[in-house]
Order: structure tokens, then C-alpha cells, then sequence
């Protein structure tokens, strides 16, 4: 056994260790307890802050919800009313809702957290919202600047706080009124979480969580050590059998890709002296070429152990994806567009060149994350076949917000809410001050669509424009237009699950591991 696999056993003979030190009652493998190994704490249990973005915040009510099919069901509402312009959103919300020091939710609450939301410019974007206005204890009044079809998925994940007794120390220790109470943090460590008795969705079977942080071998060593019920693994990992345990390859739309500058290096700069541009990846065909000759199956099937699947959009199985996004390796068309444009391997050393420019370029991947350098080193040595080389590094993440405008990158999208599509490919997005849009995509046509998807009144409306920004028959973000990305692999979260506990019916995990994995909590249960 190496060195990393003994502290991984020693990590968890600490943790188990230390609970029964503490006298904790959620001891792994009890009957109204589970003990939960994630490898990323979250920086808040605040909502207003981003805690639950995107999924459900557990120790908060939200006044929609989603369900396993990513339709909405009413939370904390009892039901909405919109106004004929989308501008004016009128909820009413239940009035046997209260919080765990027993105070009532009210309207009032309602429009606290959305305001404070909007304010903190977190990464809950309310910027859209003018107001939020208590009528009476049941009704809160909702105004938007213009019609916003990803309201409700918003709304979906932004638990509600209580305004008498929110503080500076919230997030650290939250109070509210869904299906489990905060007891604890310790910082690094775990975090402790309560049924509520008196939610009034019903307590939840599971009584008492503890979520510990763990490494991916620390986790799967606390597993092999049976001192946690469920823990989080990786595609590396999770071909080990445990007995004891099954393994549960849960769905997600977590995807890996390479960003591709689609601007020629011209000298401009970012704001923080990141250079701009790369004379190779603004090439179409070049961008295209990498997309079809990429075998995609194949590196899910060895790189990930065939837990993940190919991936051609940062939306793979939502509603709102286009199936036309869908390409089929092709290696020789591959090799076409690229002689078509002139791009021809002059002096033999298996790299094309157009006009003295070689198909050669770097592509950055953060130090230490070996599923994003392993896929990006397989699909680096796929596309050598088509005489394109691509160098591939390890750095900091410091390091590749200097290099992520001019350099490719190996990132990690996907996500249970469209929003997304609209902050990747917006043209007033490409400012290059973050991670949304490093390779400065822009087009009217797309922008079009996204206008429209974000300002249409229904679901059925907004997902046919959202596809149309794909892929609208003739141009698009899909690989098969414009090309900015080339999305490699959608991962499985690959889940260790004692025997004779049931997850419930997982949605669709979105980028991260961890938090997706908790938002149904209430609905899991140990067998009689």
C-alpha cells in the first residue's frame, strides 16, 4: 500500500475516532443517521450569498423547487401569478411556515432575501429585479426590468432567510425553514445537520447528517474503513469493489472541455495584463478539426473507466439542449477542413502549417485535478492524428487567469438551470475579467436568441430559443458552428452507497461534486 492510500486509512480512522469522542449519535451505518464524504466545503450556508446555487439549499425553504425531472413544484409558495408584459411575478406562500426558533415566515422574509440577494451581486444574479414588495404576511409582489424566463430557476434555489434574526454570522450559522437545522461547522472538517421536526413538508427519516471533507482516497479509504455511509469517489476510484457498499454512477451534465480563444492575438490586453488572442485557435477550421476527430466514447471509456459519456454542449440531457448538437467522430473530415484551408504539413514533422503558423498551441489545466489532465492529454494525443499538436500544463488557477485569453484551457461547466448557456456565449460577457467567456465570443446572431430565450413567457418558448443559440440550422455555439469550445466528457459522480440506504432518485447532477448530492436529502431513507 503507498504512502497516499495509509494517510487516506489514517484520515479515517481519525474521523471515526473523533465522532465517537464527541458522543455523536450520527455514527455510520445507524438507523436514522449518515455520515457523508465530500471532497469541496462550501464558503457559505448563506443563499443570498450562493449557498445552494443551483441545487437546494436544505436548511432553507425555497419558494419553488425543482423535481427530479427539472419541472418546478411549489415549496414555500402555494402558487404565482405573471403579469401579461413577464414583468410582475405575484406569489402567495403558505402560512404554516416557520422558522427553527419558531418564528413565522412571512411575505416580508420573502422580499428581505430577494433584495439582499440582488444586492450582494453574489452569484445569484437578480441585477433584472427592481423589487420585491411584501402586500400582506402571504403575498409578496415580485417587479422585473424586463421579462426573465430563468426567474423561476432562480427562485428555485435561493433559500429564504429570516429578517429579524439575519447578521453578518448567517452563513456560518443559518437559521430557516426547511427540511434540516444547522448544528454545526467546524471549518475543514464537517459540517452537522438536524431534521426539523416541524417542517412542514414532514420531518425527513434521516434524523442526523454529518458531512465530512475528505480527499477522493481518504473517502474511498473511510468507506473501506466503514466509517461513512456515502462518499463521493472518482472515475479513477470507483472500480473498487467494498463489500458492504454498491456504487451508484449518478448522472451529470458536470462536463470537461477545452475553451478555444476565437480572436487572433492582435496585442490587446485584460484589464489585468492577460494578453488576448491566439493566432491559431481563431481559426474555425482549426477549432472544428479538433471537435470531429476527437473519439469521444473512447476517452470516456478508458480515462473515465466508462463512468462518463460523451459530451457536445454544456447542457447535455436538459430540456432546453438541442440534440442537433450531436457530432460523430470523423477524422478524415477532420483532416479535410483543415487541407481545404490550406493547412499542410510542409516539412514532415507530423504538424500542419498555414503560411508558416504552425497548428501548435498550449492548453492549461489547474495542477493536481488528474481527470482534467487526463482528458485533456488523451484528446491532446487523439488529435496529433490530424497533425495538430496540442501542449498540455499543469498550473495555478492564478497562473491560468493570466493564460485563459490566449491559451486553451481544460474547464468544468454544466449545470441544472440554463442560465448558464446565457453567461458562456453572451456577447457583453466577453470582457475577459472572469471565468464566463475567456475565448471573447461574440455574435448578434446568438445574442438574438439569448434575448429571447431570456425574455420569453413560457418554458416551451425560452427552451426553443435556448437550442436555437446551439444551433439554429445554420450557425451556432455547437461544435458544428462557431465552434468556441470543443466539450469532451460529461463525468458520472461516482457515489459509494451503503447497503441498505436509498439516495432517493437523484436529479441530474450540474458542474461540482458534492452539494447536488444533498439536495434531496429528505427523501433518503435506510431500509427496515
Amino acid at each position: 500500500m503507498n504512502s497516499k492510500r495509509i494517510l487516506a486509512f489514517l484520515l479515517a480512522a481519525v474521523l471515526l475516532l473523533t465522532m465517537t469522542a464527541c458522543g455523536k449519535n450520527d455514527t455510520a451505518g445507524s438507523g436514522d443517521s449518515v455520515i457523508i464524504a465530500i471532497g469541496s466545503e462550501p464558503e457559505t450556508l448563506d443563499p443570498t450569498r450562493g449557498w445552494g446555487h443551483g441545487n437546494s439549499p436544505i436548511v432553507q425553504s425555497t419558494l419553488v423547487k425543482y423535481n427530479a425531472d427539472l419541472t418546478f413544484e411549489n415549496d414555500l409558495a402555494t402558487g404565482y401569478e405573471l403579469s401579461d408584459d413577464g414583468l410582475t411575478w405575484t406569489f402567495t406562500i403558505r402560512d404554516d411556515a416557520v422558522f427553527t426558533d419558531g418564528e413565522k415566515v412571512t411575505a416580508a422574509d420573502v422580499a428581505f432575501t430577494l433584495e439582499t440577494a440582488r444586492d450582494a451581486q453574489c452569484s445569484v444574479d437578480l441585477t433584472y429585479m427592481e423589487s420585491a414588495v411584501a402586500q400582506d404576511d402571504t403575498t409578496v409582489v415580485i417587479t422585473l426590468s424586463r421579462p426573465t424566463s430563468i426567474f423561476l430557476n432562480t427562485l428555485a434555489s435561493i433559500g429564504i432567510v429570516p429578517e429579524h434574526a439575519y447578521g453578518e454570522d448567517y452563513g456560518t450559522n443559518p437559521i430557516g425553514s426547511g427540511p434540516y437545522k444547522f448544528v454545526e461547522w467546524k471549518a475543514q472538517e464537517q459540517i452537522v445537520f438536524t431534521a426539523n421536526e416541524d417542517y412542514y413538508g414532514g420531518a425527513p427519516a434521516i434524523k442526523h447528517v454529518t458531512v465530512v471533507f475528505m480527499s477522493e482516497d481518504a473517502a474511498l479509504a473511510a468507506v473501506q474503513a466503514g466509517a461513512v455511509d456515502v462518499a463521493y469517489s472518482s472515475a479513477a476510484l470507483g472500480t473498487t469493489a467494498v463489500e458492504g457498499y454498491h456504487m451508484e454512477a449518478i448522472t451529470s451534465a458536470d462536463n470537461r472541455g477545452f475553451t478555444l480563444p476565437v480572436l487572433p492575438n492582435e496585442g490587446k490586453t485584460a484589464e489585468n495584463g492577460a494578453p488576448i488572442g491566439n493566432d491559431v485557435t481563431c481559426h474555425l477550421e482549426i477549432r472544428q478539426a479538433i471537435a470531429y476527430a476527437l473519439d469521444r466514447q473512447q476517452i470516456a471509456d478508458t480515462v473515465l473507466n466508462g463512468f462518463g459519456r460523451p459530451a457536445y454542449s454544456e447542457n447535455d440531457g436538459m430540456p432546453w439542449n438541442n440534440p442537433e448538437v450531436v457530432i460523430e467522430t470523423d477524422v478524415e473530415y477532420a483532416k479535410k477542413l483543415l487541407a481545404d484551408a490550406g493547412w499542410v504539413d510542409a516539412d514532415g514533422d507530423g504538424i500542419v502549417e498555414k503560411n508558416g503558423l504552425k497548428a501548435e498551441f498550449s492548453c492549461v489545466y489547474p495542477s493536481g485535478d488528474f481527470v482534467r489532465q487526463a482528458v485533456a492529454m488523451a484528446a491532446a494525443e487523439q488529435v496529433k492524428e490530424i497533425g495538430i499538436q496540442i501542449n498540455v500544463e499543469g498550473t495555478s488557477w492564478d497562473e491560468i487567469m493570466q493564460r485563459m485569453f490566449s491559451e486553451a484551457v481544460m474547464m468544468g461547466w454544466g449545470s441544472a438551470i440554463p442560465n448558464e448557456t446565457y453567461y458562456l456565449y453572451r456577447s457583453e460577457g466577453a470582457l475577459f475579467d472572469d471565468f464566463y467567456n475567456p475565448e471573447g465570443y461574440g455574435s448578434d446572431v446568438t445574442d438574438g436568441y439569448l434575448n429571447a430565450a431570456m425574455e420569453a413567457l413560457t418554458v416551451e418558448e425560452a427552451n426553443a430559443n435556448w437550442q436555437k443559440v446551439q444551433w439554429d440550422g445554420t450557425t451556432g455555439t455547437a461544435m458544428r458552428g462557431e465552434c468556441p469550445w470543443v466539450w469532451i466528457v460529461n463525468l458520472d459522480h461516482v457515489t459509494y452507497v451503503r447497503d441498505g440506504l436509498s439516495i432517493g432518485e437523484q436529479p441530474i447532477h450540474g458542474h461540482g461534486h458534492g452539494l447536488p448530492l444533498i439536495q434531496n436529502l429528505q427523501e433518503w431513507t435506510w431500509a427496515e
